[in-house]
């Protein structure tokens, strides 16, 4: 990794190393007293304190305070940067062609500026989400009950997708909802539309069911559900199944956060 750092650098020397960095595609980071000014969807400003800046090599600009992990502005990948000197302060702006907007930094007083040439070609894996649960289901649909048979993930109707459609062993057509965290009253509901659209809509899938004398089943399954929602499932004659999601990543040798 190539980098350079300068300490309570003058304005001249902060200039030349942002443009140096910008030119080599750089990332750059600020600790550094500032006032911010953004003009375009909207107005804001953000009068003189310390703050942290960075500027990726995509254009990303990002400007945090030591508090939250959302930046108090930013600009997205595809802006450009640029920087100069007025009234002895170093000024950052960074603009967006579409829809327009600029941002611009004023710093007086900067405490610590670096650059680095960053080599990272990973991308980040990720485990526990309703995406692994369909994976894991549809691997092993015993876990659902026996005799369960997935056929159809991501079913559109007219509220949504169904995340998996499936038969039971009688031949009953069952319309799973999967969540990944703890279930409320949101997901219920969320699974009581998807019902009514099959009920409401011709399709082959209902039209089978029907022809066979068959019900419909629905069925919330996430690792726990919410007392309120607990008693929503009962009066709407849901059914609830209780699945953690897988935390493993799929990659050999990787492990999550949960292990630390």
């Amino acid at each position: 990794m190539k980098y350079k750092i300068l300490e309570k650098p003058d304005c001249d020397d902060a200039y030349e190393l942002v443009h140096d960095a910008l030119r080599k595609r750089a990332t750059i980071v600020i600790f550094a007293c500032c006032k911010v000014n953004y003009e375009g969807r909207a107005l804001s400003q953000l009068n003189w304190g310390e703050r942290i800046i960075m500027i990726k090599p995509d254009g990303a600009f990002l400007i945090h305070q030591e508090k939250k992990v959302e930046p108090v502005n930013w600009q997205p990948p595809k802006s450009k940067t640029r920087s100069y000197i007025k009234n002895d302060n170093l000024f950052l702006e960074s603009h967006r062609r579409t829809p327009k907007e600029l941002l611009t930094v004023e710093i007086r007083k900067i405490q610590f500026i670096s650059y680095a040439n960053i080599e990272d070609f990973e991308e980040l894996e990720q485990a526990g989400y309703e995406k692994d649960m369909s994976d894991m289901i549809m691997e092993k649909p015993h876990m659902i009950e026996e005799g369960f048979i997935p056929t159809t993930r991501e079913y559109s109707v007219e509220h949504g997708f169904i995340d998996i459609l499936g038969k039971d062993k009688d031949n009953n057509l069952m319309v799973l909802e999967l969540k990944a965290r703890k279930a409320g009253v949101t997901a219920v509901k969320q699974l009581r539309r998807y019902l009514q659209d099959l009920e409401n809509t011709d399709n082959d899938i209902l039209k089978e069911c029907k022809a066979q004398r068959k019900k419909i089943r629905g069925l919330l399954v996430a690792p726990s559900i919410m007392d309120d929602a607990q008693e929503l499932l009962e009066e709407e004659g849901i059914e609830f199944v209780a699945i953690e999601p897988p935390r493993e990543l799929k990659r050999d040798k990787k492990i999550t956060l949960d292990a630390f």
